[in-house]
């Protein structure tokens, strides 16, 4: 699934709602009672739809070979090298 060059422009209703434009509904695989789970970052907001195949993919990452690391010391490694990336970056 790629991105598009062109962003695309939406506006927040008074109850902070935005429509996904339809391209990107289809894209992402996103329909009626879809949801997301929303993140603060340095851009700005992200919005990662929690979709049969985010939730297929999810399951793979969980799944352990014989001798590797439990997922969670693995998902701890891996916030702890994304932490320090973004500390350098930013001089934090």
């Amino acid at each position: 699934m790629g991105t598009s060059a062109k962003p695309d422009t939406v506006r927040f209703t008074t109850k902070g709602q935005v429509v996904i434009p339809l391209r990107l509904r289809r894209e992402f695989q996103i329909e009626e009672g879809t949801r997301a789970v929303v993140e603060a970052t340095p851009d700005g907001i992200l919005l990662k739809p929690v979709t049969a195949v985010a939730i297929r993919r999810a399951r793979g990452m969980l799944k352990r070979s014989p001798g590797q690391k439990p997922f969670a010391t693995e998902w701890a490694e891996h916030k702890k090298a994304e932490r320090e990336l973004e500390e350098a970056k930013y001089g934090i």
